[in-house]
């Protein structure tokens, strides 16, 4: 039998807007055997999914540049490069990673999940199930877009693994601010191939 660890005394919802906020009061068992009571503020997004689709005889990797309030208001006004994501509104990892890579204008028949992380375990509930995918050229079945009600403004960007330059094309605005995606630094989904951190203006 699993060791309790954990009593939880009080739940209080402090918001219940776009997500939930709730402030939560718990004893906590600490390795010593004594009881610490403690107090969390946990904010529940729901869970998601982010994939890199690769194209391994190019060398490149698909990617999505977009606006990030949180990012602005902390002295970072340039939209993010971003891992295509999104959450999973009640489907499966795998369902949902392949319509939010065809809602970014590419189609991935054989999504392949790598590893699983909670993304901000100090507040925010969400896990993200990460994949990786070969894609081609005839794989592009549009120009993105994403959905106008949730808000988003969204644009693709193609980097090049062995050379760190760009492709050059960009999707068309396409309104998406409220979803989470993973900033990349670097990404080797298969075969060695990197991205510098300078192509992706986080160096």
């Amino acid at each position: 039998m699993t060791e309790e660890r954990v009593r939880v005394r009080e739940v209080r919802v402090l918001s219940n807007d776009w997500y939930v906020l709730r402030k939560t009061t718990f004893d906590y068992r600490r390795r010593d055997g004594t009881w610490q009571t403690l107090s969390r503020e946990t904010y529940d997004r729901g869970n998601g999914a982010a994939i890199l689709p690769y194209d391994r005889s190019r060398g490149t990797v698909l990617l999505t540049r977009q606006f990030r309030y949180l990012a602005y208001v902390n002295g970072h006004p340039e939209p993010l490069v971003e891992a295509i994501a999104g959450l999973l509104d009640e489907r499966s990892p795998e369902e949902a990673i392949r319509h939010e890579a065809e809602e970014a204008g590419c189609r991935v028949a054989q999504p392949r999940r790598v590893f699983e992380a909670f993304m901000s375990p100090g507040s925010v509930t969400e896990r993200l199930v990460f994949f990786v995918a070969e894609y081609s050229a005839g794989d592009r079945v549009a120009a993105g877009g994403g959905r106008a009600r949730r808000g988003r403004g969204h644009r693709g960007a193609g980097a090049d693994a062995r050379r760190g330059a760009g492709d050059g094309r960009e999707r068309r605005d396409r309104r998406r601010e409220d979803d989470h995606a993973t900033p990349i630094r670097e990404a080797a989904p298969a075969g060695g191939l990197t991205i510098p951190p300078s192509q992706l203006g986080c160096a």
